[in-house]
């Protein structure tokens, strides 16, 4: 019989704190090196101008500890918690929620979040939104995304018809590509959720963008050949970096999929800007 691993809350608190400090200063090498492989292959001179900026902006915010952005983000938790962790000196969700909390009040980062009907803020950015899985083991694993208003609000949740197939869900995407524009901020990373349920779909696309970017779906040869086929649609659309045009409309497609009912075919699109934040450790 396996022993509990205790970690206490003010562990917890602290890394989530640091998270998403990081998260929101310190953009993803993997990124930073698409952006930079994006620039010296984009024609248009406008849109090589625009990543030129961005990849200046990066640079600027790491090394002042500044936010990549003014919209700062609604703070997004992924938790793989093991089933041999106890949490000790506290609620486990309540220290993630204090983390957060702090991790904005330090960094002087903008509180975005507001009652829905009243617009009235919440002041501090909380409450997080939390996704738990218990997993085997006796380490937390902590995935935090600070996710941007602009490239969330170009995201939808698709019910199609059981036949439409692969061909009608690429066409989905790059349906959804050409009606966001430049809104999202291009070049964005798309993210898709194929099967599940309604809400597992969504969950699935929005966690796709934490995978490594452009590594392509290793579990299904039909989902990574979707992946680069709609990349390549989408960089055909000539929206390019910025919406000033160009061939870098999106600098990745990851695609996720899971069992879905007989009679559905929930198709999810997630996108997220150039800024791609997310950081993650395990303690």
């Amino acid at each position: 019989m396996s022993s509990l691993r205790e970690i206490s809350c003010k562990t917890i608190r602290d890394t989530v704190e640091r998270l998403f400090l990081e998260a929101s200063t310190d953009l993803g090498r993997d990124v930073l090196g698409a952006l930079k492989k994006a620039a010296s292959a984009e024609k248009s001179e406008l849109g090589r101008f625009a990543l030129e900026r961005i990849i200046e902006n990066a640079r600027v915010a790491r090394e002042e500890s500044l936010p990549l952005c003014q919209d700062t983000g609604m703070a997004v938790v992924f938790m793989e918690i093991g089933q041999d962790v106890h949490v000790t000196g506290g609620n486990l969700y309540d220290a993630i929620q204090e983390g957060v909390r702090r991790a904005y009040r330090k960094g002087y980062l903008r509180k975005s979040l507001c009652d829905p009907l009243s617009r009235v803020n919440t002041g501090d950015n909380t409450p997080a939104v939390i996704h738990t899985e218990v997993v085997p083991g006796d380490r937390i694993r902590f995935m935090a995304m600070p996710k941007g208003g602009g490239s969330e609000n170009m995201s939808s949740v698709k019910m199609l018809l059981p036949t439409t197939g692969i061909e009608g869900i690429r066409k989905l995407i790059v349906d959804k590509v050409r009606e966001a524009g430049p809104n999202p901020c291009p070049p964005t990373i798309v993210g898709v959720g194929i099967g599940g349920s309604i809400e597992q779909a969504a969950l699935l696309a929005k966690k796709a963008l934490l995978r490594p970017l452009g590594k392509r779906n290793r579990r299904d040869n039909r989902l990574a050949k979707l992946e680069a086929e709609t990349l390549k649609e989408i960089n055909k659309l000539g929206i390019g970096p910025q919406g000033y045009g160009g061939r870098n409309t999106s600098l990745a497609v990851h695609v996720e999929m899971m069992p879905c009912h007989i009679a559905s075919l929930p198709v999810a699109i997630n996108i997220q800007c150039h800024a791609a934040r997310h950081k993650e450790t395990v303690i």
